[in-house]
């Protein structure tokens, strides 16, 4: 099989790649991300990262598949995406401190044939941080790229967060094992 990562996401890219397969990057195609207002925070990324893959509808021929993804951070019910700016960072920061959040990634593998979409949810409990470790972190890393505004192979992943459960790549953006698992049925 061929796979074609849309993403412009580094971290996945590296991730994809420990997987030792082969892979191309096909340029991300533009798509709203809007969800329904109804739609419970844990099915916010996976009903995203089906979107994605929806604008390739036709796209993959013969031995393609396309891997989509997305993820989002929930923390007290509260849906955390990519922050706008600094304050929206910093913000993010603060709620997620002391407390224990999830971190769900939506992954989308669609070929000619067949469209499957899954996602992973893993837990991630941070330490109480300081407002100067956040904003020493914010304004050294500008984790404006990221959902919920922070790397765990980071700094503040090293130092602030105090336990995880479940899959550690799916907090970088892709559930190494699950997907592994969902290309060797596909």
């Amino acid at each position: 099989m061929k796979l074609l990562l849309a993403s412009n996401s580094p971290r996945r890219r590296e991730l994809l790649g420990l997987l030792d397969v082969d892979y191309e990057i096909i340029a991300p195609r533009e798509v709203e991300e809007v969800y329904p207002a109804a739609l419970p925070a844990e099915e916010v990324a996976p009903y995203l990262s089906s979107l994605k893959a929806s604008a390739y509808a036709g796209l993959p021929k013969g031995d393609e598949i396309i891997v989509t993804a997305d993820t989002v951070v929930v923390c007290e019910g509260r849906i955390l995406g990519k922050p706008k700016d600094r304050e929206d960072a910093i913000a993010m920061l603060r709620l997620l401190s002391g407390k224990t959040h999830k971190v769900v990634t939506g992954v989308t593998l669609m070929s000619e044939k067949q469209t499957v979409t899954f996602s992973e949810t893993t837990l991630v409990t941070f330490d109480t941080l300081s407002d100067s470790m956040i904003e020493s972190y914010v304004d050294r890393y500008r984790p404006f790229d990221k959902a919920g505004a922070y790397g765990i192979q980071e700094w503040i992943g090293c130092v602030g967060i105090s336990a995880i459960t479940g899959c550690y790549y799916n907090v970088m953006g892709l559930p190494l094992h699950t997907l592994y698992t969902h290309l060797s049925r596909f």
